[in-house]
This record gives C-alpha cells, sequence and structure tokens, in this order.
C-alpha cells in the first residue's frame, strides 16, 4: 500500500522539480545582461578600445549575441554570451589597467 502511494508521489515531486528548474531557465538573463554592459562600459572608460581591443571586440560581440538570442526567445543562449561579454569586457579592463600601471 505504500509503495502504490510513494511512487506517484515521487514521480509527482520529480515532474514538479523539472518544471521549476524549466521556469529558471527560460526566464530572461536580466542580471547578466545588465553585467556586461555595466563591465564594457568600465573596459571603454579604462581605455580598452587602445589597450585591448581584441578583448573589448569579443566582449561586443558577445553582448551583440546575446541581444540576438533575447529577441529570438533564446534565454540560454543569451544568459550564455551574456556571461562570456562580461568575461572578456573584464579582461579588457584588467589588461588596460596593467598597461596604464606600467606606463606610469
Amino acid at each position: 500500500m505504500l509503495a502504490s502511494i510513494t511512487i506517484p508521489l515521487l514521480r509527482s515531486l520529480m515532474i514538479a522539480g523539472l518544471l521549476a528548474i524549466a521556469a529558471c531557465q527560460a526566464a530572461p538573463p536580466v542580471q547578466e545582461m545588465s553585467d556586461a554592459r555595466q563591465a564594457i562600459m568600465a573596459a571603454k572608460e579604462a581605455g580598452a578600445a587602445e589597450k585591448a581591443p581584441d578583448d573589448l571586440k569579443a566582449a561586443e560581440e558577445h553582448e551583440q549575441a546575446a541581444e540576438d538570442a533575447l529577441k529570438e526567445e533564446s534565454y540560454l543562449r543569451a544568459r550564455r554570451h551574456a556571461v562570456l561579454a562580461k568575461d572578456k569586457a573584464l579582461d579588457a579592463l584588467r589588461r588596460s589597467k596593467t598597461e596604464t600601471d606600467a606606463e606610469d
């Protein structure tokens, strides 16, 4: 008797858990996009266009790919590109600051 109640209950809980995970993944990556934009702005302000142009360009390309994915409502792809954009922008920022420190 207990098994006949437990198995359907476990199935229901597993399905509910999977749906909850899917719902989290399906939300637009608002925070990630904001982080990427802020990191790119900071890199530009630090002179990345001159001191780390390749990293800055990669960051901007990933930001654009994230924007494109958002328009297509492909939120997982948008999130992935936004995170990559932020990472590349932070690389550009570090390189810019390193070069600035070396010049001083």
